[in-house]
């Protein structure tokens, strides 16, 4: 017999280890970044607590055994004019029953707001993590990518749930990509200016990036531009393990025209860990510091204006030779959806290849 709980927190961290086994791929982020997260009063996204809930299946034995957050991106759906609710962190075990408890919840919390789809996953916004893997189950994944078993996207359709919104996440293997494969700028170098970002103006290069992101991005599918508090407390944390070297910007005249935002990639760190803080800490990031050539590519984006000139390009090219350079012998990196065939023929040129295969999955309400 089942039983389900809303926000029991410890529970919910603990469901999909419970889930799927110690020994899965899954990854899980930080257990203190996941409880400011859902966190209504620390979270921008969720302005007083009111957009989301999350909810948790037990056993008769009380073992948290799946978990799902309910939520609604206000801005998103003003600006696209939905009344859409998401559901985000679907982790559970492969039974219907405990995808149904989990399932009927998040959709009755959505109906009950006046929303008349649902769809996901969504952990929290497009700007996520985001989707369930389809296809792929046997990669092992990087920071920003999602994770489910083979059995999940089953479990969703049986319950009436459709795929939709196919998008691919790909792997590059850096020791065999080439960067002559990019054509060069055809700006007068004498324009540009190359820059890294600084830890030493961390707030600075974090607030020209998030304005890089919102201009390249604006025509993007689902996307809605970021706000600062949004996007500091997404990343503030990221000053602790951003590689200078290899997170590059790009100045068209003096003013801010490009950004690839690259970060190592601590996935392999949050598992030795289990994503808890302990004794073993210091010594396990230490050992990452010293042996970790896995990066994330977590956005590059150019301001449409120099779209057609070869900057995308030219700064891509520029971010690959800095990472062969620093010893990086992976890239992983995160969602691109199948219409957009400028940013798959870019992931192909730096080596990426397809790993997991993603859909959204959605319901009428």
């Amino acid at each position: 017999m089942l039983s389900l709980r809303e926000r029991d927190f410890e529970a919910f961290f603990e469901a999909p280890f419970r889930a799927y086994g110690e020994e899965s791929l899954y990854v899980s982020p930080f257990k203190t970044d996941l409880k400011r997260f859902l966190d209504p009063k620390a979270n921008p996204l969720f302005k007083g607590g009111d957009n989301f809930t999350y909810f948790t299946a037990h056993n008769d034995r009380g073992v948290p055994v799946g978990r799902i957050v309910a939520h609604i991106h206000r801005e998103s759906n003003a600006r696209f004019h939905w009344k859409r609710g998401y559901f985000g962190f679907f982790d559970v075990i492969e039974s219907r029953e405990a995808t149904q408890l989990l399932l009927d919840a998040a959709e009755k919390w959505n109906r009950a707001q006046g929303m008349t789809e649902i769809i996901g996953n969504f952990n929290f916004t497009a700007m996520q993590m985001a989707g369930v893997v389809t296809a792929g189950f046997e990669h092992e994944p990087y920071g920003d990518n999602v994770w489910n078993p083979a059995y999940t996207p089953k479990l969703l359709e049986q319950h009436g749930y459709t795929a939709t919104f196919p998008m691919n996440a790909m792997i590059a293997d850096l020791t065999q990509a080439d960067p002559n494969g990019f054509r060069d700028c055809s700006l007068d170098p004498a324009r540009l200016t190359w820059r890294h970002f600084r830890k030493s103006r961390f707030k600075e290069d974090l607030e020209q990036a998030r304005l890089l992101l919102n201009a390249g991005f604006d025509k993007n599918p689902m996307f809605v531009p970021q706000t600062w508090d949004e996007i500091y407390f997404q990343a503030k944390d990221l000053s602790y393990v951003i590689d200078e070297k290899i997170t590059t910007f790009v100045d068209v005249d003096g003013e801010p025209a490009g950004v690839s935002l690259m970060i190592p990639d601590i996935a392999p760190l949050l598992k030795a860990l289990r994503s808890e803080l302990s004794w073993r800490a210091p010594w396990e990031y230490l050992k990452f510091r010293l042996t970790n050539d896995r990066a994330v590519a977590i956005f590059i984006s150019v301001k449409p204006e120099h779209h057609n000139c070869g900057l995308v390009s030219g700064l891509l090219k520029r971010t690959l030779l800095q990472m062969q350079s620093a010893g990086y012998k992976r890239l992983g990196m995160t969602w691109i959806s199948d219409e957009n065939t400028p940013s798959l023929k870019s992931a192909a040129r730096m080596g990426g290849k397809p790993a997991f295969r993603l859909h959204l999955f959605r319901k009428d309400l």
